[in-house]
């Protein structure tokens, strides 16, 4: 029962950061649209590693061991990347709105999948490799090359999947010797240092109506990963991984109502493809997790 009880408790935490998240992007797309975005990025990440440093101070062990980590140079470039992906994505944002964006960006775990095998050492059957197929054929519904004007912004969102799902096969190699305290601390901190030389380069003055808005960033981040990290303690991963796809529905739902998007059907075709795609890998992984 205590088991049930907890699964139920992470899955409502984790539509919660589907929803908190969906609205962290409806205003990096704003704030992205009326200002320089690696400023915004910046300012963000400076959050970040304020709020990483806040909850490592209130650790066990403190600040001295979230620094503690054996994997230093993987750990800096994870956080360097992080924020390389944050930018990409919210010039996605800008450029393709958010439904297009993410509906290719949930192509994410598929790539996770593809990718395990060559950097972590995973074994991928025949399966998993199938369900990659046939996603990546949803990217190219979403995509429609050939079939009209291509435009090179549409793959900001692909290269940005690629890069997140990068990310996370590095944090999954790092978790073998770091603690995921320890990694999160990296992750916010290296990614204010890295984005902060380009934030600075590119600094505007901004209205005071987006500094409100900035403000909402900020405290949408914040709470986001404090939403994810909550879930994530109280159920297993494989459980909660499913219910991310929410997010896909809570963008589209923002961006029809208050950003004037449109929804084509070649991308509802191509993101469904793709999502039952990325849920059957999720359950044979956790089908071969259980052998």
């Amino acid at each position: 029962m205590k088991t049930t009880q907890n699964q139920r408790l992470g899955i409502y935490l984790m539509i919660a950061t589907t929803i908190v998240f969906s609205l962290q992007d409806g205003i990096s797309r704003h704030l992205g649209a009326n200002n320089n975005v690696y400023m915004v990025v910046m300012i963000r990440f400076w959050f970040f590693a304020l709020f990483v440093m806040a909850i490592a101070a209130r650790s066990e062990g403190g600040l001295r061991a979230a620094v503690r980590t054996k994997r230093p140079l993987t750990q800096i470039f994870r956080g360097v990347l992080l924020a390389a992906e944050v930018c990409v994505m919210v010039i996605a944002f800008v450029k393709l709105g958010l439904i297009e964006s993410h509906a290719v960006f949930i192509a994410y775990p598929l790539i996770v999948a593809a990718l395990s095998g060559p950097i972590l050492g995973e074994a991928v059957g025949w399966r998993r490799w199938a369900a990659i197929g046939v996603g990546f054929v949803g990217v190219l519904i979403i995509l429609q090359p050939g079939l009209s004007v291509f435009s090179p912004w549409a793959l900001l969102p692909l290269i940005s999947a690629f890069m997140f799902a990068l990310y996370s096969l590095l944090t999954r190699f790092v978790s073998r010797e770091d603690s995921a305290q320890v990694s999160f601390f990296w992750t916010g901190v290296a990614g204010a240092v890295a984005i902060t030389p380009f934030g600075l380069m590119h600094w505007q003055p901004m209205s005071l109506a987006d500094w409100g808005w900035m403000a909402s960033l900020c405290l949408t981040a914040a709470l986001g990963h404090w939403l994810l990290i909550r879930a994530y303690a109280v159920a297993e991963a494989s459980a909660l991984q499913p219910f991310a796809y929410l997010q896909l529905v809570w963008v589209s739902v923002l961006g029809l109502l208050f950003l004037g998007e449109t929804l084509r059907l070649n991308v509802a075709v191509g993101a469904a493809i793709v999502a039952a795609a990325g849920l059957f890998a999720l359950w044979r992984e956790r089908v071969r997790a259980q052998l």
